[in-house]
């Protein structure tokens, strides 16, 4: 599982103090992003190959909400992978002060990989090569 911490800014929430529901999709794309960069991966190389690594259907559970100044934990987990895209199960959390976390948005997003014509290629080898041993389907 990657974890990325995050921090709840003024400029994401509404007049209430409460995070607006689409940003969280912000934050699960920066998790993702910075999961690739562990790995050795960047966008904007693929990006120069002709690859784009695009979200293809996104499926959400929002379960509690992020106030202002909350700390966050995004994660990203891979449930299955095939020759054109990757399933991830993507998580936000609220970090308390006891170390607990509690979950507040539970996600299944399916990602695609095109060319920038928009059309399927495979998944670029350096990706595959990462992902190792985890199930195909």
């Amino acid at each position: 599982m990657f974890e990325w911490p995050l921090r709840v800014y003024i400029e994401d929430t509404d007049a209430g103090g409460i995070v607006y529901y689409a940003n969280y999709l912000r934050y699960l794309e920066r998790a993702r992003t910075e999961w690739l960069r562990t790995l050795g991966l960047a966008q904007e190389k693929f990006r120069q190959d002709d690859i784009l690594i695009v979200v293809r259907d996104v499926q959400l559970r929002y379960r509690a909400p992020a106030k202002l100044d909350d700390e966050l934990i995004a994660t990203v987990v891979i449930e299955k992978h095939r020759r054109t895209g990757l399933t991830l199960q993507q998580q936000v959390w609220r970090c308390e002060e006891t170390c607990n976390r509690t979950l507040l948005l539970d996600g299944h997003i399916e990602l695609a990989c095109i060319n920038t014509a928009g059309r399927p290629r495979a998944l670029p080898a350096e990706l595959i090569q990462a992902l190792g041993n985890l199930p195909a389907f």
